[in-house]
């Protein structure tokens, strides 16, 4: 599996709903308030993950995907251990 991070900005209209469900759908788990991780089968999905999530955002938020190798925390939420 492969490890996969999703971090987010919501701009003006704060509405999180959308993008959280979405996440947790894809049985994604929170790290942090705005920043998420989940697995995915294959390598190389950050821009077809972009992609899929900038559907649950607003057109001026921001997204970062980023695929990840080695990572460390303090304090968080949840992590990816617990996937």
């Amino acid at each position: 599996m492969v490890l996969y991070f999703v971090s987010y900005d919501l701009v003006k209209n704060k509405d999180y709903s959308k993008v959280i469900d979405e996440l947790e759908r894809l049985n994604a788990r929170r790290m942090l308030e705005s920043n998420w991780c989940l697995t995915r089968s294959t390598s190389g999905e950050s821009k077809h993950l972009r992609d899929h999530f900038k559907k649950f955002i607003d057109s001026d938020d921001r997204l970062v995907v980023s695929e990840v190798t080695d990572w460390a925390g303090l304090r968080m939420m949840d992590n990816p251990n617990n996937l």
